[in-house]
């Protein structure tokens, strides 16, 4: 969730393993110079576009480092199954593994609140975000409840446990195909 410490930690991680690269949505987002529309911003349409175009650049990004053995830590807020989903796809066949830092809402909103005012995220929904991320994909991936942990210590945990803390993805949207191979 925003506030979770994402950046910081993924930034950390990644001077700790041997050959790493950071993708986060903040940064591709600032690419674009001009016309550009948050994922929450008006019109909708083009929140969405803006949204989807943000997940393909990060995953084309990523790829082309995982191409060239690198390790990528992508930074973003994934909204439910459909997003993970969508940037499994994306990056198939490469493989993709999950680690969600999951400290309390109320430590999110205080780590948010005591950001730099430009740095700051305008966000008040994240109840529904959580309840919705628990119920699409709580059962996946590594989640780390780092509310009192520090930074330094996540990337620690995280950069020592993250190939036998986590396994490979396989993207849900297909799950029926699957089911019936499996028959």
């Amino acid at each position: 969730m925003p506030g979770a410490g994402k950046t910081t930690v993924t930034d950390l991680v990644g001077r700790r393993l041997p050959h790493a690269a950071q993708v986060g949505g903040d940064a591709v987002n600032e690419m674009i110079r001009s016309g550009f529309v948050w994922f929450m911003g008006q019109p909708t349409d083009e929140a969405l576009r803006h949204d989807e175009l943000c997940n393909r650049n990060m995953c084309a990004l990523a790829n082309n480092f995982i191409d060239f053995g690198f390790t990528v830590l992508m930074d973003t807020v994934l909204a439910d199954r459909a997003e993970l989903d969508f940037f499994i796809a994306l990056m198939s066949p490469r493989p993709v593994r999950l680690v969600v830092l999951a400290p309390s809402i109320e430590v999110c909103k205080h780590r948010d609140a005591n950001r730099a005012p430009e740095d700051q995220f305008a966000f008040d929904d994240y109840e529904r975000l959580e309840a919705d991320m628990q119920r699409e994909f709580g059962d996946i991936g590594w989640w780390l409840d780092t509310r009192d942990m520090t930074a330094g210590a996540t990337a620690d945990m995280i950069a020592t446990g993250l190939f036998d803390r986590t396994e490979d993805l396989a993207p849900g949207w297909n799950k029926w195909l699957r089911k019936l191979h499996e028959a």
